[in-house]
């Protein structure tokens, strides 16, 4: 997984960022370093995937403010926050903007590869759900429009025989239409259904 990912480095001490390239280089991780927020902002790309490392105090944009900067742009990179000047204020802020882990410098390497791996793992969790959301709405653009109905009337519990009449046809043309959208999405019982039909909504 390592080598699939990058860890994005952001700090204006070009020492502290020289030596996390290093580490983490040795490691067999790839990585893209940043002088500032404003540095990473500017080369920004929605489909990058990985790890975001900021230090929480820069000149110029701070971490708490890149992270606000990259929120409103949709990130869904996990962000580890790191910083010499740790408080609880500040790692509260940083948690409550999403933050994955905080870390304080000197930070311990095993901590800090550790979070890493547990960054890059909610990742891959992450756009797996994505991944399962889309195809999900995929299946939903096959159903027709009588099954779209059938489906959901039958996630809000009715059954076969209460949603013939509403349809105006027969308990064996529900079961039919049913069975034929559930087979199109993949789904075996009605709690799976529901977990797809709700993807319309989102």
């Amino acid at each position: 997984m390592a080598l699939a990912l990058t860890v994005y480095i952001v700090d204006d001490d070009p020492s502290v960022r020289d030596a996390l390239s290093l580490l983490l280089g040795v490691h067999g991780y790839r990585t893209a370093v940043f002088p500032g927020g404003e540095a990473l902002l500017r080369a920004w790309q929605p489909d990058w995937a990985g790890c975001l490392l900021i230090d929480i105090r820069m000149a110029g944009m701070d971490g708490l403010e890149l992270q606000r900067r990259l929120g409103e742009l949709d990130n869904r990179i996990p962000i580890v926050i790191v910083t010499g000047h740790g408080d609880v204020g500040l790692a509260r802020a940083a948690f409550k903007a999403q933050a994955l882990d905080f870390l304080e410098k000197p930070f311990d390497d095993a901590k800090l590869l550790a979070a890493i791996e547990e960054a890059f793992s909610s990742e891959a969790r992450q756009r797996q759900e994505l991944r399962q959301r889309e195809d999900g709405r995929n299946l939903l653009r096959e159903l027709t429009p009588r099954e779209r109905e059938v489906m959901r009337l039958v996630v809000l519990g009715r059954h076969n025989r209460e949603i013939a009449p509403e349809l105006g046809i027969s308990v064996r043309t529900v079961e039919v239409h049913k069975a034929r959208l559930m087979s199109k999405l993949g789904v075996g019982h009605v709690a799976e259904l529901v977990r797809i039909a709700m993807l319309d909504d989102e």
